[in-house]
C-alpha cells in the first residue's frame, strides 16, 4: 500500500512539473519578443526613449528578443545622424535586431546609407504583419 502511494505521489509530481514547463514555454514564446516600431523623425524621441528602452529591454533581459524596426521618417533621420548610427551599432552589439522598410528608405533615398550601418533593409509589410499575428509585443515611437 505504501509503495502504491509513493508511486502515485511521484506520478503526480512528474505531471505537475510537465504542466509548469508547458506554461513556462508558453511565456517564452511570442510574449518574450518585443518589436519596437520606430517611425518618428524626432532625434529626441529616438535618443531619449525609443533607443533607451529597446536597448535596455535586450541588455537586461526584459525580453529575450528585441527587434527595432525603422519605418518612414526615422530612416531618413538615422541615415543623417552620426550619433544615432553609433547608438544602433551599440544596440546591435547587445543583440537587438535592427530592420528597416526598403520602400520607405527608397523614397527617402537612404537605402545604401542604412545598409552601411548593417541595418537589415527589406520589405517590412509581411514581417510586421507576421509579428502582429504571432502576438509579439509591439511598442511604437
Amino acid at each position: 500500500m505504501k509503495f502504491k502511494s509513493v508511486l502515485i505521489i511521484v506520478f503526480l509530481l512528474s505531471i505537475s512539473g510537465k504542466i509548469l514547463n508547458a506554461q513556462n514555454n508558453a511565456v517564452a514564446g511570442p510574449s518574450d519578443t518585443l518589436v519596437v516600431l520606430w517611425s518618428s523623425g524626432d532625434p529626441d524621441v529616438a535618443e531619449k526613449s525609443c533607443f533607451m528602452y529597446a536597448q535596455a529591454a535586450k541588455k537586461y533581459g526584459w525580453f529575450k528578443e528585441v527587434i527595432l524596426v525603422a519605418w518612414g521618417p526615422s530612416e531618413k533621420l538615422l541615415a543623417e545622424n552620426t550619433t544615432l548610427k553609433e547608438k544602433i551599432a551599440s544596440m546591435k552589439k547587445d543583440g537587438v535586431i535592427v530592420e528597416a522598410c526598403v520602400a520607405c528608405s527608397n523614397q527617402y533615398g537612404v537605402t545604401n546609407d542604412l545598409k552601411v550601418c548593417s541595418v537589415d533593409v527589406k520589405g517590412m509589410g509581411v514581417p510586421l504583419t507576421r509579428y502582429l499575428k504571432r502576438g509579439y509585443k509591439v511598442i511604437s515611437y
